[in-house]
């Protein structure tokens, strides 16, 4: 009986020391968030937050993607290959007519000049377009740029021959003759300033109307909720560490996307951080975003590129902001 008693207890402490030695049960790996991003200055905060390491420190894994054309990034958008998306708020009301599900998270930045309208040299006022060809990407908020342009000198979109055209176009379009005038921004301004163009119009003379948002897929907001909230934490400590150091900041951008770092500059953009954000959610504000996106809403409606008002309530998820850790107290 002892011998037994005593194999017993041999066979207990092996089986607990086992026990307590065994591996750690095997955590699942989730995937890197994808993100599409146009090349805007106000969407290069995620290079920052990726090259130092700042999504990383969150605990999470991020894949960027930039891309030039806003129609082929918004086309994969919508057939599934990113989680999330950075846009202009304009081109997230007709993204949400064909992706009801979506949310926008949070306001990346506004344009208080970035954007332009350039001209060739000839053209000295805005009513010298009557008649002219404008370049614009229709049926977004490039459009409804172009449109407040025209309305501050009383002229409609029917005074001059709206073509579409991309930004990054505008330049050699210019050059060729095919616009007399067309919206862009940086780099393909300093472009166009190259060759010859003017700036006739800028964003600083419609504030609050061109901002860019982050949205994400509902899928991701139902199963990564965490995720989605640890990349917003990420993203607004890249704009602190970016803002902060701005050479260091603009050679990552530089060297991440091949670009000249003389063409990245803040100039006429405003990076919205965690106050600023929590501002565009509130009604008082003068530049609510619910505000602003009926406002696009309404004239996409008139202009028959979405068939019927959305509503706005659920296109917008505020309950993703957090400061980062370089603001807790």
């Amino acid at each position: 009986m002892k011998r037994l008693f005593f194999n017993s207890i041999f066979i207990i402490t092996c089986w607990l020391l086992f026990a307590c030695h065994s591996p750690e049960p095997l955590k699942v790996k989730r995937p890197p968030l994808k993100v599409s991003f146009i090349s805007f200055v106000g969407h290069r905060p995620a290079i920052i937050a990726q090259e130092k390491g700042f999504f990383k420190a969150q605990g999470i894994d991020v894949e960027l993607s930039y891309v030039d054309y806003l129609q082929l990034q918004q086309a994969d958008f919508s057939a599934g290959k990113y989680d999330g998306i950075g846009l202009t708020l304009g081109d997230f009301m007709i993204l949400s007519a064909t992706n009801p599900d979506i949310q926008a998270v949070m306001v990346v930045d506004e344009s208080t000049g970035a954007d332009v309208v350039v001209a060739q040299s000839n053209i000295k006022t805005i009513l010298n377009l009557k008649g002219k060809k404008v370049g614009a990407n229709l049926g977004g908020f490039s459009e409804v740029f172009v449109t407040e342009m025209l309305k501050s000198s009383k002229l409609t979109s029917d005074d001059v021959r709206l073509v579409k055209v991309d930004g990054l176009e505008v330049p050699q379009r210019l050059q060729n003759n095919a616009i007399q005038a067309g919206h862009t921004w940086e780099p393909h301004l300093s472009e166009a300033l190259k060759l010859g163009a003017k700036i006739l119009f800028t964003s600083k003379q419609t504030p609050g109307l061109i901002v860019d948002l982050i949205a994400f897929r509902g899928e991701a907001i139902r199963d990564r909720p965490e995720d989605i909230r640890a990349f917003v934490r990420g993203w607004l400590q890249g704009v602190s560490y970016w803002e902060a150091n701005i050479p260091e900041g603009n050679e990552i951008v530089s060297k991440a996307l091949n670009i000249p770092s003389n063409t990245i500059s803040f100039e006429g953009i405003d990076l919205t951080d965690f106050a600023e954000n929590q501002k565009f959610f509130q009604s008082d504000s003068p530049n609510y975003i619910y505000k602003t996106a009926n406002k696009y809403a309404e004239f996409f409606i008139r202009a028959g590129n979405v068939t019927r008002l959305p509503n706005v309530k659920t296109l917008f998820n505020s309950s993703f902001l957090s400061p980062p850790p370089s603001l807790k107290p």
